[in-house]
C-alpha cells in the first residue's frame, strides 16, 4: 500500500539512479526507428536557471514520448567549454592566490583551467539529473575533448581551403577589460543618462560651419568625413567641400550619403569609420575617405603621431572631458543636450564595449547562408512556430562576415602559423605547416582561439563521430528536433545549419522548435537587479521535479513567452497528490496493474464510458505532442485525470464496488487498465511520480520508462452519451445549489415532467449516483409544486428543484440582484477605461492587461449572477 503522503524527494533520487544504472535512457534497440535530439550544450560554468528548466523539460517530454513509442530515442548531451566565461572564472580564482594568467604563462594556465573543469565544472549536469533529464549520459561530450578538437581543426582547415575562412581587418565588438573581441550576444545594451554634444565643424574656406552631434566626442580624433544627405537642400551644395577639423588640423571632406538623416538633429553626421559600425558602412561606400584608429586595446587614446599630442595616452573618458573643454574654449561647443542613450556593455566585464578595428579571422557567412536559407524555403528544415522563419530569413538576408577569432587562451587554438614576414599558413598540425613553409623557416602559431559559437555550430554531427562515418552518425544524423529559445536562432541555430550543410551536405535537424522566454507572473523580464528571478532547484525542493516539469509544459504556448507563477507549481504539486491519492484509493479497492495494454472488455456504462474517454485522451495527447502543443498535452491530461477519472469515474464506481460481484470485478480490471494508461500518458511530463505508481500497482515485466505508449482506438457509444448526460445533470444541480446558497446537507427533489420512457429509465439507473453526488433524494415525473423553484436545462430538457422552505427566496433574489448590479457596474467602469485610447496607449502594458482580466472576470460574474436569478424565475 502506498504511503499516505506523497513525498517527491524520497522517490526522485531513487528512480533516477535506477534509470541511469540500468541504461534505461538508451535501451538497446538496434533495429528500431531512430529519434534524435541534440541538447543545446550548457556552459561548463553554468548552473540550472528557469530557462534551462523550460528548455530541458520540453526536450525530455519529446524524448520520453518517443522512447515509449518504441523508438531508439537518443538525447545527445554534453557541455560547451564556454571560452570567455570559463577563462574569467579561473582568472578570478587564481587572482585570489596572487597569480595572473600572463604571469603563469599559457601552458600552466591552461593546465589550471583543466583542473578547475574536472573539480568544479559541470555542476549543471548534476542539476539536470535532478530535473529528470533522460539524456544519453553514457556518451556525454565536451567541446574540448580530443576528438572534438580534432574535428574543429579539420573544419577550420577545410573551410579555409574552400575560401570560406579568411583573415581581414574589420570592426569588432572589443572588450577593453578582457582584451578580446566578443559576439553580439555577449554585448548587453543598457539605457543610461548621457549627453549629445553638438559641435561646430568649421568649413575650410571660412564660409561658416556645420553642426554635428555625438555621444562620444573622443572619437572625433578619428573623423575622416562629415556626411550630409544628398537630397537635403540645406547642404547638398557643400558636397565636395572640406572641413577644417578643429582639433587635428586635418582637412576632411563633406560627402553625400543616405546615412545622414535630414530629420535627425542638424542633418550632418561626423564619420569615424574605425570606431562606429554604421560609419564603417559609409566608408565601404566611400573608400577614398579612409579610416583612422585612435584607440589602443585598453581603449586609451593612442600614443601616436596621428593623434594631437595633448591627448596621447589618455584614458578614453578622460580624453572626452579634455576634448569637450578644449572645444568649449575654442567656441566650438554649440550646446550639450542631456539625453537617455543606449550604450553597449560587456555582459561579463561590465565595461563599455568599443567598436575597434583589428585583424581577425572571418567566415564568409554570406556564401554559407545561401543553402541554409534554401533549406528552410524548400522544407528540409521547418521552424515551429512557422512565424520564426521570417526572423531567420531576415538574418540570412542581412548577414555580415562572421568574426571567429578571440583573444583568449581557453578554447580551440587557431591552426594557423605565421612566417617571419607575417604570412599565415593554415594547417592541421605544426608539422604540416612547417612542411609547407620549408625547412628552417621559423613559425609562430596564432595566439588566438576560435569563437565558442564556431565549435558549438558543429555540435549536431561532431557529437556523433563526424568527420568519421560512424554508425552513430549514419543512424542519428540529421537530428529530428532541435528545441531552443528564439533568441539564439541566429547565433547558434543558423550557424549549425550553415556549417552542417557545407560540411555534411545535409541539414543538421528537420525541425526547429522555438520556445519563448520565461518571464515573471506580471510578464516582466527576469533579472537579478529586479529581484524576480527564481531558482528551479529550490522549486524542486519545495514541490518536486514533476510539479515543476508539468508547469513548464503546461505554460508553453506556441509563440508566447511564459509567465511564470509559483502558484501554478503548487497547483500541479496538488495534481500529483490527487493522482497519488487516487491510486491509494484504487489499491484499497483491490485495483491493481492491468494484465495487458489492450483495453479490457466492459459491459457497465460507466466502464465503457471511461475506456472510450481514456482512448480519446491518449489520441489527444498524441496529436498535441505531434504538433508540439505542450500546453494542450498537459491541459488535456490534467482535465482528464482530475475531472473525468478522479472526480467522476472513481465516485461513480463506488456503489459498484460496494455491491461486489461481477460488476466489481469488471470495474477492477477497467480501473487498473485506465490507471496504467494514465501513468504512461503522464510519464513524459511527470516521470518520477508515474514510475513510482507504476510499480506500486503490482509486479511489472519492465519499468514504465520503457513501457508502450497507448494506441488503442475505442469509439464512444451510447454509454458515453449516457454518462456524459449524468455528469452534465449533476454539475447543473451542484451549480444551482451553490449559486442559490442551498445548505450542503439539504436534500432536494428533482422534477422532470417532460421525461420520456428512456429518460425515466436513465434516471432510475442512476438514482444512487444522483443521491450521492447531487443530494437528490427523490425523482418525480410530475410537475414541480407552485412556489420558488430552480430551473435547469440539460440537453434541451427542463428540470426543476423546488426550494420553498429550503432557502429564503425573497432574500436570495435580493442578494443576487444586488451582487449582479455591483458586478455590472464594475464591468462598465472597466470597459470605459479600456475604451479610452489615452489609457490603453499610455498606461503600462501590465496595467492594461490587468484591466482586461478584471473586466472579463466581472463580466463573467455578472452573467453568472443573472443566470442564477433566472433560475429562480
Amino acid at each position: 500500500m502506498l504511503d499516505k503522503t506523497f513525498t517527491p524527494a524520497e522517490i526522485e533520487a531513487r528512480w533516477y539512479a535506477h534509470w541511469e544504472q540500468t541504461g534505461a535512457f538508451r535501451p538497446a534497440r538496434p533495429d528500431a526507428e531512430p529519434f534524435t535530439i541534440v541538447l543545446p550544450p550548457p556552459n561548463v560554468t553554468g548552473t540550472l536557471h528557469i530557462g534551462h528548466a523550460l528548455n530541458q523539460t520540453l526536450q525530455d517530454v519529446l524524448i520520453r514520448w518517443q522512447r515509449l513509442k518504441g523508438k531508439d530515442a537518443r538525447w545527445v548531451v554534453g557541455m560547451d567549454h564556454a571560452g570567455i566565461a570559463t577563462q574569467m572564472v579561473v582568472e578570478r580564482t587564481i587572482a585570489g592566490q596572487g597569480l595572473t594568467r600572463t604571469g603563469m604563462g599559457r601552458e600552466a594556465f591552461l593546465a589550471t583551467v583543466w583542473d578547475w573543469k574536472e573539480q568544479s565544472g559541470g555542476a549543471i549536469t548534476r542539476q539536470m539529473r535532478r530535473l529528470g533529464a533522460s539524456c544519453d549520459w553514457a556518451n556525454e561530450r565536451f567541446t574540448m575533448d580530443p576528438a572534438f578538437t580534432a574535428a574543429v581543426t579539420h573544419v577550420f582547415v577545410t573551410l579555409h581551403e574552400r575560401g570560406l575562412i579568411y583573415r581581414d581587418k574589420r570592426l569588432v565588438n572589443w572588450d577593453p577589460k578582457f582584451q578580446t573581441a566578443i559576439s553580439d550576444l555577449e554585448v548587453e545594451t543598457r539605457e543610461v543618462q548621457g549627453h549629445f554634444w553638438h559641435l561646430r565643424y568649421p568649413l575650410a574656406d571660412g564660409s561658416g560651419h556645420l553642426v554635428v552631434a555625438t555621444t562620444r566626442p573622443e572619437t572625433m580624433l578619428g573623423d575622416t568625413a562629415v556626411a550630409v544627405n544628398p537630397k537635403d537642400e540645406r547642404y547638398a551644395h557643400l558636397i565636395g567641400m572640406f572641413i577644417a577639423h578643429p582639433l587635428t588640423g586635418r582637412q576632411i571632406p563633406v560627402i553625400g550619403d543616405e546615412w545622414a538623416d535630414p530629420e535627425l538633429g542638424s542633418g550632418c553626421v561626423k564619420i569615424t569609420p574605425a570606431h562606429d559600425f554604421n560609419d564603417w558602412q559609409v566608408y565601404e561606400r566611400h573608400k577614398a575617405i579612409g579610416w583612422i584608429n585612435v584607440l589602443d586595446a585598453h581603449a586609451n587614446i593612442l600614443d601616436d603621431a596621428s593623434v594631437p599630442e595633448a591627448y596621447r595616452g589618455l584614458e578614453r573618458f578622460e580624453a572626452r572631458k579634455r576634448i569637450v573643454a578644449d572645444l568649449d574654449a575654442l567656441g566650438l561647443l554649440e550646446r550639450v543636450e542631456d539625453k537617455v542613450i543606449q550604450l553597449p556593455y560587456g555582459d561579463r566585464s561590465g565595461v563599455v564595449i568599443e567598436p575597434w578595428l583589428t585583424d581577425q579571422w572571418y567566415v564568409d557567412a554570406a556564401k554559407l547562408a545561401v543553402e541554409a536559407r534554401a533549406s528552410v524555403v524548400d522544407g528540409r528544415t521547418q521552424f515551429v512556430p512557422k512565424t520564426w522563419e521570417k526572423t531567420f530569413f531576415n538574418w540570412m538576408d542581412n548577414i555580415q562576415p562572421w568574426c571567429i577569432s578571440r583573444q583568449l587562451w581557453w578554447g580551440h587554438r587557431i591552426p594557423a602559423w605565421y612566417t617571419p614576414d607575417g604570412t599565415p599558413i593554415v594547417a592541421r598540425s605544426e608539422a604540416e605547416a612547417q612542411a609547407e613553409a620549408g625547412t628552417g623557416v621559423a613559425l609562430v602559431q596564432d595566439e588566438d582561439v576560435l569563437d565558442t559559437w564556431f565549435s558549438s555550430g558543429l555540435w549536431p554531427f561532431v557529437t556523433l563521430g563526424w568527420p568519421e562515418n560512424t554508425r552513430d552518425y549514419q543512424r542519428h544524423h540529421p537530428g529530428d528536433v532541435l528545441v531552443t529559445a528564439f533568441d539564439i536562432i541566429f547565433f547558434w541555430v543558423a550557424r549549425m545549419m550553415m556549417q552542417g550543410l557545407e560540411l555534411t551536405g545535409e541539414v543538421p535537424f528537420r525541425t526547429v522548435y522555438c520556445h519563448g522566454l520565461v518571464r515573471d507572473a506580471k510578464g516582466q523580464k527576469m533579472s537579478k537587479s529586479k529581484g524576480n528571478t527564481v531558482d528551479p532547484l529550490q522549486l524542486v525542493d519545495r514541490y518536486g521535479a514533476d510539479a515543476l516539469r508539468f508547469t513548464m509544459a503546461a505554460s508553453e504556448a506556441q509563440g508566447r513567452d511564459v509567465k511564470f507563477d509559483e502558484k501554478r507549481v503548487e497547483g500541479y504539486r496538488n495534481f500529483a497528490t490527487k493522482l497519488w491519492n487516487a491510486v491509494r484509493f484504487a489499491q484499497a479497492q483491490g485495483i491493481a496493474a492491468s494484465a495487458s495494454p489492450a483495453p479490457p472488455s466492459a459491459s457497465l456504462p460507466v466502464n465503457r464510458w471511461i475506456v472510450a474517454e481514456t482512448a480519446a485522451a491518449a489520441a489527444e495527447a498524441e496529436a498535441a505532442l505531434t504538433a508540439f502543443r505542450f500546453d494542450q498535452y498537459a491541459a488535456g491530461l490534467y482535465q482528464f485525470v482530475w475531472s473525468r477519472f478522479c472526480d467522476w469515474y472513481l465516485e461513480l464506481i463506488k456503489p459498484v464496488m460496494a455491491e461486489g460481484g461481477a460488476g466489481a470485478e469488471e470495474t477492477r480490471a477497467v480501473a487498473g487498465w485506465v490507471i496504467d494508461q494514465i501513468l504512461v500518458l503522464l510519464h513524459p511530463a511527470m516521470p518520477f511520480l508515474t514510475e513510482e505508481l507504476w510499480h506500486a500497482q503490482g509486479a511489472r515485466a519492465h519499468d514504465l520508462i520503457t513501457a508502450l505508449w497507448p494506441t488503442a482506438v475505442v469509439a464512444a457509444d451510447e454509454a458515453s452519451a449516457e454518462i456524459g448526460w449524468l455528469i452534465e445533470l449533476v454539475s447543473a444541480i451542484r451549480s444551482a445549489r451553490t449559486e442559490l446558497n442551498v445548505p450542503p446537507a439539504a436534500k432536494l427533489a428533482l422534477h422532470v415532467p417532460e421525461a420520456d420512457a428512456a429518460l425515466q429509465a436513465r434516471l432510475g439507473r442512476h438514482g444512487a449516483a444522483l443521491e450521492r453526488l447531487a443530494r437528490v433524494e427523490a425523482v418525480s415525473f410530475a410537475a414541480a409544486p407552485a412556489g420558488g423553484t430552480a430551473q435547469l436545462v440539460v440537453e434541451g430538457l427542463s428540470y426543476a428543484l423546488p426550494l420553498e422552505g429550503v432557502i429564503d427566496l425573497a432574500a436570495e433574489r435580493g442578494r443576487l440582484m444586488k451582487a449582479a448590479e455591483q458586478a455590472e457596474k464594475e464591468a462598465a467602469a472597466l470597459a470605459g477605461r479600456l475604451n479610452n485610447p489615452g489609457f490603453v496607449e499610455r498606461a503600462k502594458p501590465e496595467a492594461v492587461e490587468k484591466a482586461r482580466e478584471d473586466f472579463a472576470a466581472r463580466s463573467t460574474e455578472a452573467d453568472r449572477l443573472r443566470a442564477a436569478l433566472k433560475r429562480l424565475g
